[in-house]
């Protein structure tokens, strides 16, 4: 889950690196070492000049141990930024005495050259078409948002059309090796990449490891006593088991949401939150307030003066200034509070890659095709579920079914996301037009068109022609 402007908890430790140091929080993680050197590997960052690129290359040097000999090229389309990031990594690598080599260029084809992994990270068209994507809905009566409705819609137009590409790529330069996608929407990315190439996929986001954290810290409950799981569809998924310090997670929130609903100076958002737990039992992903609270929600956006993307923009150039600062320090150190999303990113690619190349048998959640992993999809479906992660590969573990009185939603979405990513890899202006129009937070025809081609129009340039007419 990507979008909060946050800093970490007060140990310096993310929900990841919790995870990671064994505090359970998702699913149980056996570890299993292969023993021996770790894998050196060839890495390409696509993305890799990004706002969250400093905190990316944080994270993988953070567990450099597990990568040492490996060469990671970094790739963008903004080649200052690309020296800035590679001068924090190398700086930050060398302090560590990691014998991992960082470069950087603009020229894709030649960083895949027989790469092992792809680390995918970018957002077409930068905040600037994000805002487009934020502020077009909701001028016909529609949330505007990054990965959900049309806007969600449009990001992943733009998305897979470059993705397209980098596949290509990759089935030439590289076709062992794997994709880890972080690029938003991700399951409809992977859903499109998953039908239409053998490169072997896997899309992340750490919202099933947060989620359930963030919901306990609305309530006044320690986030370390909490072990959940959630399954369903990326930013779409709901918890099947959630314990707080060994029993029943539900009624303290129950008891939270009784206690905190009349007091005004409760936040809002935390309270819907609670609300939608304590009367589903399960612990929702927080995007869930877009379809359940649809109204509330549109009301707030039309009403805040700037969008998401605006607030964003507006912080970026105190984000490279830091940066340009700590490339030229002698000893990197990233601020939380100066840099996107925090000091370390993308910690669960990282902990995905050293499961897979290490060989080790770690659980982590993940968005792949389902293959019987909830009984509610079909196998071919891409869904957010936990995974074993071994050197053999990655390995949905079935979980049975979502409870029926969250399940017809998730399902909506999920066959929403299939038509938009077919729309998306092969189909025309008519295909996209009736994908949009089977979104839940569109559902009608008319507004579907309407948006279409006036977002069309304003983002034509990061869309193929195909989908112009």
């Amino acid at each position: 889950m990507r979008g909060e402007r946050r800093l970490h908890p007060r140990d310096g430790q993310s929900p990841v690196a919790r995870a990671r140091a064994g505090v359970t929080l998702y699913g149980k993680m056996v570890t299993s070492p292969r023993g021996g050197d770790m894998a050196s590997i060839k890495l390409a960052y696509i993305g890799g000049g990004s706002t969250r690129a400093p905190g990316t290359m944080a994270s993988f040097i953070h567990q450099g141990e597990n990568f040492n000999g490996s060469e990671v090229v970094l790739v963008d389309l903004n080649a200052e930024h690309l020296e800035i990031v590679r001068k924090i990594a190398e700086k930050m690598a060398r302090n560590r005495g990691l014998d991992i080599r960082v470069s950087a260029t603009t020229d894709r084809r030649a960083a895949l050259v027989d790469c092992d992994a792809v680390l995918t990270s970018f957002r077409p068209g930068g905040f600037e078409a994000r805002y487009i994507d934020e502020s077009v809905p909701l001028k016909h009566g529609v949330i505007g948002q990054e990965t959900q409705g049309p806007g969600g819609f449009f990001m992943a137009l733009r998305t897979i059309h470059v993705m397209q590409g980098i596949v290509r790529d990759m089935e030439e330069l590289c076709p062992n090796a794997w994709l880890i996608n972080y690029t938003n929407p991700i399951n409809i990315v992977s859903e499109a990449v998953t039908h239409h190439s053998e490169i072997r996929t896997v899309s992340l986001c750490e919202g099933p490891i947060i989620f359930p954290r963030h919901v306990a810290e609305v309530a006044g409950l320690d986030p370390d006593k909490v072990d959940a799981t959630m399954i369903g569809l990326n930013h779409g998924c709901w918890s099947i088991k959630h314990l707080y310090d060994g029993q029943d997670m539900i009624p303290l929130l129950q008891e939270a949401y009784e206690r905190m609903k009349d007091d005004p100076s409760a936040d809002v958002h935390g309270l819907r939150w609670l609300k939608l737990a304590a009367l589903m039992e399960s612990i929702p992903a927080s995007y869930f307030q877009y379809y359940y609270f649809k109204d509330e929600v549109l009301e707030e956006l039309r009403n805040k003066p700037t969008t998401r993307a605006q607030d964003i923009m507006s912080w970026v150039p105190d984000y490279w200034q830091h940066y340009r600062e700590q490339a030229e320090a002698e000893d990197p150190q990233l601020d939380p509070s100066r840099s996107r999303g925090g000091i370390h990113e993308l910690e669960l690619a990282i902990d995905v890659m050293d499961a897979i190349f290490n060989q080790k048998d770690e659980v982590w959640p993940v968005n792949v095709p389902n293959h019987g992993a909830i009984a509610d999809f079909p196998d071919d479906r891409v869904v957010e579920v936990p995974g074993r992660v071994s050197g053999e590969g990655i390995q949905p573990i079935p979980q049975g079914s979502l409870p029926r009185h969250v399940s017809g939603l998730v399902k909506m979405l999920g066959e929403y996301q299939a038509l938009a990513a077919e729309a998306a890899w092969c189909g025309t202006r008519k295909d996209a037009i009736r994908a949009l129009a089977s979104n839940p937070l569109c559902f009608s025809l008319e507004k579907a068109e309407r948006i279409y081609d006036e977002m069309a129009a304003a983002l034509r340039d990061y869309l193929p022609e195909r989908l112009l007419r």
